[in-house]
């Protein structure tokens, strides 16, 4: 390096490692600061080998960085509508043990992650994997970390599945004019995957059982909650057990209010094996998270559907806690005597009161002083409530977005059509994301205030700070110093070079994030391959799936650190876990990417 800017710009990549991998500043901000560094002093030095403004911030711009900020949106569709649990429901319902369980788990999610960018596919299913680890009894933190490298994997295997992948295809086609199929990488992600699949579900050894710092689940409040059976659901005829309300941790059915045959009301004990009617009326005790919980299960309404009756549709409700005052007009009254729906445009949905159960139907309960509502509303209901005298404190209940189950056929079909158009036709991938963006909003799948929320603004703040630093190194001649220095290490052995390539993107991705790392090194890779004047395609494969394959840390990729402090996991648990999944796949590339894309 005989220059200053590429001296300049090595100083800014290595501060920006150092600072990425100690945490001194959120990562976005970080990235900006480098880039930021670069443009002021190439601006201050007229003829600078540094990128101008205009080159640096065009990584902002790039059709990959637009085409993941439309899938956040497509992805927060399915999780809106449950989408996502009616397309594994049905195999995820019949886990009985920890094996099957994963099995059930980790194969649809690696499947799914190779045609939607994995992130928000991993935050879709949290929930998901939540209610598994309820229904077998296991604890959480068995299925997360899993969860997530099993994204990982299943992102290897096409252009869309993660956001490395689109934004080293799009350098990759902006430098040689040659285009990847949409399945290039699936030569070595799809073996990579079916091996590192047989270890994650049967190396139950290695994961750790923790438990997360803070579960709602130990909230002592107890909610007394009525729930339906809906005529024509998939609840009639299966038992409490069969059902799942047996489940959900700190809840249990009290009773069971049932009109028989000859039309008269009696109430039935509540026993695992006892088989539910159509318009069953169950009263349940439990915590607010289990409570939640009962809103995702499908065949159970509310009494007379009374939500259904509301002046508010479906997508624009939510889960609130109200608490009554002395000064509520509806004192005294019963639920259904104070017209509560209509006066206050709100059902509720279950209560409280002093920890206890309380005792009749929920229509019945007359209000106390201090009783906890939980209501299904409106967002408006916050703001008017919150100066009124009626409720002593109302809030928004978190994760309480009231889901829309009738439009998850519609937010799965929309997906599907996505990922058909984007494979197998010649829709590119961006103009397939954006349609689909357009219409999850435009049938109400999801709100345009919801798709804004969804879009993770400072992944894609990285990734264009990161392209726009990439550039730096390759403008000012760093990248090409670099790859002479790892030339001279691999003896210029085009496999050998190969390899240093690989563990080098891989250790780069495990201390800053997957994207910065995979900008950086794809300079670093195609300027190795110019080098040894062979093709540069195996070198920017490596990168791809090398950039992907984070398992040694919590931080190098995004959906191991969606899963860190939900599982309560430590750090040694990613090193133990992860190691042998970095070897498996490190052993399936260098086999595989010399004989697919030979040099």
């Amino acid at each position: 390096m005989q220059n200053w800017e590429s001296l300049l710009t090595v100083a800014v990549v290595i501060g920006l490692m150092a600072g990425l991998a100690l945490r001194v500043a959120a990562a976005e901000l970080l990235a900006l600061a480098a880039l930021a560094v670069l443009v002021v002093a190439g601006s201050l030095v007229p003829g600078a080998a540094l990128p101008t403004p205009a080159e640096a911030f065009q990584g902002f711009g790039s059709e990959s960085l637009v085409t993941i900020a439309l899938l956040f949106v497509v992805v927060a569709g399915l999780e809106l509508t449950g989408g996502a649990e009616l397309a594994t429901g049905w195999f995820l319902n019949g886990a009985r043990k920890p094996v099957d369980a994963r099995m059930r788990l980790l194969v649809p999610v690696a499947v799914v992650s190779g045609f939607l960018n994995n992130t928000p596919v991993v935050a879709g299913m949290l929930p998901v994997v939540n209610d598994l680890s309820k229904k077998i009894g296991d604890s959480s933190s068995r299925f997360l970390m899993p969860m997530s490298y099993a994204a990982i994997l299943g992102g290897m295997c096409t252009l869309i599945g993660t956001s490395t992948n689109m934004v080293i295809r799009d350098l990759y086609v902006g430098q040689t004019g040659q285009q990847l199929g949409f399945f290039s990488p699936a030569w070595i992600g799809v073996p990579a995957t079916l091996v590192g699949l047989v270890y994650l579900i049967f190396g139950s050894r290695l994961l750790p059982d923790r438990k997360p710092g803070v579960s709602l689940a130990d909230d002592p409040q107890q909610y007394t909650v009525e729930m339906q059976v809906e005529r024509g659901g998939n609840l009639v005829g299966k038992t409490i057990e069969q059902a799942g309300l047996r489940r959900l941790p700190g809840l249990y059915v009290a009773e069971i209010q049932r009109v028989d045959e000859q039309g008269e009301s009696r109430i039935v004990a509540a026993r695992p094996g006892e088989r539910l009617w159509a318009d069953d009326v169950l009263i349940l005790v439990g915590a607010l998270e289990s409570v939640v919980d009962l809103k995702k299960i499908r065949g159970l309404i509310t009494p007379d559907d009374q939500a259904r009756k509301l002046q508010v549709p479906a997508w624009r409700r939510t889960l609130v806690e109200a608490v009554v005052s002395p000064r509520c007009s509806s004192l005294g009254k019963s639920i259904r005597e104070s017209r509560f729906r209509s006066r206050y445009n709100a059902a509720v949905v279950a209560v409280a009161r002093g920890g206890k159960r309380v005792e009749g139907k929920l229509g019945d309960i007359r209000l106390e002083v201090g009783d906890v509502l939980l209501l299904e509303a409106s967002p408006s209901f916050l703001h008017r409530q919150q100066t009124s005298r009626d409720f002593y404190l109302v809030s928004q209940v978190e994760q309480g977005a009231v889901r829309r189950p009738e439009r998850a056929w519609t937010a799965i079909t929309i997906v599907l059509l996505m990922v058909f158009a984007a494979a197998f036709t010649a829709v590119p991938i961006s103009v397939a994301a954006l349609v689909a963006a357009v219409a999850t909003v435009a049938t109400r799948c999801c709100r345009s205030d919801e798709a804004r929320r969804s879009v993770d603004w400072a992944i894609l703040i990285v990734i264009g700070a990161a392209i726009g630093i990439g550039s730096a190194l390759e403008k000012s001649g760093a990248a090409k110093a670099i790859a002479d220095g790892l030339l001279s290490l691999a003896g210029r052995h085009p496999y050998y070079c190969l390899a240093a390539v690989y563990l080098a993107t891989m250790i780069c991705t495990e201390f800053v994030t997957n994207v910065a790392a995979a900008t950086l090194m794809f300079y670093i890779a195609t300027q190795t391959a110019a080098n040894l004047n062979v093709d540069e395609t195996p070198f920017v494969i490596a990168v791809m799936i090398a950039a992907s394959a984070s398992f040694l840390t919590p931080f190098g990729y995004q959906t191991n650190a969606m899963v860190y402090g939900v599982g309560g996991y430590r750090f040694g648990d990613y090193v133990r876990f992860g190691l042998p999944l970095t070897l498996i796949v490190f052993a399936v590339a260098m086999v595989v990417i010399p004989r697919v894309f030979p040099f």
